[in-house]
């Protein structure tokens, strides 16, 4: 496949809107989530990506889930790249996301290993197979924090001869393993996964940021990715390392209601989470308040 799936790939905060009939008393706000995903493209990210963890896709029915990823795909259009997760328990569940995704346009996917079963390699490596029938760029992600699967460059290297496979989103926390995986799978991009660890991911020849504080800090963001890109380390050190306290948030539990508040301190809509997403505790919020506030100060 030509698309390497790299660049800043936002995976994209959901927006909610009560409504007492919906689960848990709150319904997608599919206009809502079409104006942040048109400002995240008009902010020079790459692209989108519906229906992550950070999109709360497990607490949606199947109906809100496609109709969460054809809204990406319509209102971005031609102007980017829209990655849909089509995270699956099996192979037949994540490859039939797979195959809605293709039929509403789709320019990739994303997928974890099946996500309630440590599966072998065996196992593993059939998973992707199927999803990759499909036919669509490929983009596997490696969380083993969360799936207790740990995708490692040896297997990656096995994962890279399957057609249509292109990308890794690497989220071990292990920043050894981008130059492991360059030499062990040089056909993959290599994706940063997590937010405070990008910087230093980039500058070990990863080429793509699958996102989550971009959903607050867009602009800022590709700015940070051109530098580290273009060598401009002291330039991209000085941007980054404010906003690293803010960013350490992707990587823990309440990733997502931090995320979510983060758009709300500057002004955009965060709202609330679906169970089992609950609010964050005062302790948090205490924190998160002082993180946002000394990311924000460096970016005036």
């Amino acid at each position: 496949m030509s698309e390497k799936l790299d660049g800043v790939i936002v995976a994209t905060a959901l927006p909610y809107a009560e409504d007492a009939a919906a689960p848990a008393g709150l319904r997608p706000d599919y206009d809502r989530y079409a104006e942040h995903c048109r400002w995240l493209i008009d902010s020079g990210c790459r692209g989108v990506g519906p229906n992550g963890s950070l999109g709360e896709y497990s607490s949606l029915t199947d109906e809100e889930r496609r109709k969460v990823a054809q809204t990406a795909i319509e209102t971005v259009g031609d102007d980017g790249i829209v990655v849909v997760g089509v995270h699956g328990a099996g192979a037949h569940q994540a490859r039939a996301w797979a195959e809605k995704a293709a039929e509403d346009g789709a320019h990739g996917v994303l997928c974890l290993p099946p996500t309630m079963y440590r599966a072998n390699r065996g196992e593993v490596i059939h998973h992707y197979t199927e999803v990759a029938k499909v036919g669509l760029p490929v983009m596997v992600y490696n969380n083993p924090l969360d799936t207790k699967v740990d995708l490692t460059p040896d297997l990656l290297g096995e994962l890279a001869q399957i057609e249509n496979i292109v990308a890794v989103k690497e989220f071990s926390g292990d920043v050894r393993r981008i130059l492991e995986i360059r030499e062990q799978a040089p056909s993959l991009t290599v994706v940063a996964g997590a937010d405070d660890l990008t910087l230093e991911a980039l500058l070990m020849g990863a080429t793509g940021w699958f996102a989550g504080f971009p959903n607050v800090f867009p602009a800022e963001s590709v700015k940070l990715f051109n530098l580290a890109l273009q060598g401009e380390l002291e330039a991209a050190r000085t941007l980054y390392e404010p906003l690293v306290a803010s960013f350490r948030w992707d990587s823990r539990v309440e990733f997502v209601q931090a995320i979510k508040y983060g758009m709300d301190y500057v002004g955009r809509y965060g709202g609330p989470c679906r169970p089992p997403r609950g609010p964050l505790v005062p302790e948090h919020l205490a924190q998160l308040e002082l993180d946002m506030k000394k990311a924000v100060e460096s970016l005036r």
